[in-house]
């Protein structure tokens, strides 16, 4: 795949807790007996994923996997030999779990000034109908649709792509500006989709993630808003007026 000619600049806002919160959510675990195996095999993944997609991955990242992978092997010790080892009796996830805590909090008071702030920003100071009445709820905002979620998305469709033969050489080169082009002709058309809606069936893995790296390039540029109606639900790609044209784009 040509994805040197074309490469994504896409800042990561969330970090390695992000990460393993949203895992936790999704799982519908217990942040408090987390399971570390599971957990550690999934987030491997997502940075597996985000490596393939020559995302920049913050350290942060690699260090919160290598505290992942010493706290799996410590849970894998009986707890004589863990005390044999000097280590307390303390369950070794522990100082994870208060991080994350303390973490989730921190986001929990965040969101709920945001939402304050966004009410507020609907309240009429003189007269009109609509003096603090807070607007309809009209499903979640393009900042409620994580990376995570996108790239949890784009695994499940790349699961389904379509085998490529040892030694196979592909006539077609896929590039991220053809499938920019291709996104914006549907927008254009049909002014909203399902993310899986762009991604063929059977479509070979090169084109699979050029159409989801334009997809993120077309996000970056504000050129189409993504959104869900429930959390881990589908994804809709839905189209922002004006959208630029390709000679414009990553320019």
């Amino acid at each position: 795949m040509p994805q040197d000619e074309y490469k994504v600049q896409l800042e990561v806002f969330e970090g390695p807790l992000d990460l393993l919160l949203y895992l936790i959510k999704k799982e519908e675990v217990d942040i408090y007996n987390i399971p570390i195996e599971r957990i550690t095999t999934q987030y491997m993944e997502y940075m597996n994923l985000m490596r393939m997609l020559d995302l920049n991955i913050a350290g942060e990242f690699i260090v919160m996997a290598a505290t992942l992978m010493m706290i799996k092997s410590r849970m894998l010790l009986p707890a004589e030999d863990r005390s044999e080892l000097g280590e307390e009796e303390e369950d070794p996830r522990w100082e994870l779990v208060k991080q994350l805590v303390a973490y989730k909090k921190f986001k929990d008071v965040a969101a709920e000034l945001q939402k304050r702030e966004q009410w507020q920003e609907n309240v009429f100071a003189l007269g009109g109908d609509n003096i603090g009445i807070e607007p309809e709820d009209r499903g979640l905002k393009l900042q409620d649709v994580s990376l995570f979620d996108l790239i949890r998305a784009f695994n499940e469709v790349l699961k389904r792509a379509q085998p490529e033969s040892i030694g196979e050489i592909s006539a077609h080169r896929y590039t991220v500006v053809d499938q920019i082009t291709a996104i914006l002709d549907i927008m254009r058309a049909r002014r909203q989709a399902l993310f899986a809606e762009f991604f063929g069936a059977g479509a070979p893995r090169a084109e699979i993630i050029c159409t989801f790296l334009a997809m993120l390039e077309l996000i970056r540029l504000r050129q189409i808003l993504v959104t869900q109606t429930d959390p881990f639900g589908a994804i809709t790609i839905m189209a922002i007026e004006e959208p630029v044209e390709v000679a414009d784009v990553g320019t």
